[in-house]
């Protein structure tokens, strides 16, 4: 890596919480600058605008966050494994992976009506991110861990959109307690699938 394009992840990386907790709207290129304690020049020389670096601090954010929800399921062998370090990985919405809440959802609510672009990344990442928990339970169902009664798809919506919306509505009331409650309500249901 060049010297350039260390300079310029850097960038990314010390912006990203600063998008992550203000969102796009909300972040200014001084709130950039104070963070990396560059210059609006060192700035502007990696990115062509504000647009610019919003959209790769948000091809960033969602990076990171998937790939650290990879790493955790794939520690595990079994399908029931693997949903339980999601849910394991979401259990502290006061204290997120990235400061400020979980990227997919902020980035999704932000960029609902006015940021397209932004929308789709995000959009790709929700659909991704079923349709592979979907996956891994009809490996589930296939391999004899679960019966065939638990609907995949279903179950890999709700637990996706449960833990989304629980992240937020826990970082607004302050805490985390509710999360445990959901989580394991939603690990019984799991385990009443076993075989």
């Amino acid at each position: 890596m060049t010297k350039a394009e260390r300079t310029k992840q850097f960038i990314i990386e010390q912006a990203a919480p600063i998008y992550n907790e203000k969102g796009i709207a909300g972040t200014n290129v001084d709130d950039v600058l104070e963070a990396t304690k560059l210059t609006k020049g060192a700035i502007y020389s990696h990115f062509e605008n504000k647009a610019d670096l919003s959209m790769q601090v948000s091809d960033y954010l969602l990076e990171k966050i998937c790939s650290a929800i990879g790493r955790a399921m794939k520690m595990e062998n079994s399908a029931k494994g693997k949903i339980f370090a999601y849910l394991d990985f979401n259990k502290a919405p006061l204290n997120t992976y990235i400061k400020g809440g979980c990227p997919i959802f902020n980035l999704a609510v932000e960029s609902d009506d006015n940021n397209f672009c932004v929308k789709s990344k995000v959009s790709e990442v929700m659909s991704f991110t079923q349709k592979n928990f979907a996956a891994i339970l009809r490996a589930g169902i296939k391999n004899g861990e679960f019966n065939s009664s638990l609907d995949p798809e279903a179950y890999a919506f709700k637990i996706f959109a449960a833990i989304e919306g629980a992240t937020v509505m826990c970082r607004n009331m302050h805490n985390d307690k509710p999360m445990a409650g959901l989580i394991e309500s939603l690990k019984s249901e799991l385990r009443s699938y076993e075989m």
